[in-house]
């Protein structure tokens, strides 16, 4: 296929679509984890269905797909958290992006930009008041174009 810009239509994932989401998830991890069993694949596939149903319906994660004559290019999610607040404020809603994801031959052409844009748009209007993502090095110029940072405070994690 050839990629056309002016003919990218980028739009909202419903919640009557969950089978993109579990599948362009799936294909993130993939390409950034490697294949597993098809045993494990099923099982994963059938939790991320239930979870990305549940999700929004309480509108806890949004997500935008770019697509060309039908046909998936780019996919791009956020999840979202409400957190305790502090003296300025007595919550934060913040917002984690999920697995930006463009098919390979879709690549280094801006589609992911355009979803990037509309996720952070989202979460404006949603009131997020911080966002963050893990990357791989080959997504992190394009986040650092769109203002993303090392964190002000210092970050640690213990995985159990």
């Amino acid at each position: 296929m050839q990629i056309d810009i002016s003919r990218i239509n980028i739009r909202e994932i419903g919640a009557s679509e969950v089978e993109l989401l579990t599948t362009y998830r799936m294909a993130y991890l993939e390409e950034m984890q490697g294949e597993r069993t098809e045993e494990y694949r099923q099982k994963l596939k059938k939790e991320l269905a239930v979870y990305f149903t549940q999700a929004l319906y309480e509108n806890r994660v949004f997500a935008f797909l770019a697509e060309q004559d039908g046909e998936m290019l780019s996919f791009g999610a956020m999840v979202l958290k409400k957190i305790p607040g502090d003296f300025n404020q007595s919550s934060y809603l913040e917002g984690d992006i999920l697995n930006m994801y463009t098919i390979p031959s879709a690549r280094r052409k801006g589609i992911s930009a355009m979803i990037l844009e509309q996720l952070l748009i989202g979460a404006r209007l949603r009131g997020v008041s911080k966002v963050a993502l893990h990357t791989s090095k080959d997504g992190e110029k394009l986040y650092r174009k769109f203002g993303f940072a090392e964190p002000v405070y210092p970050v640690l994690e213990l995985n159990l």
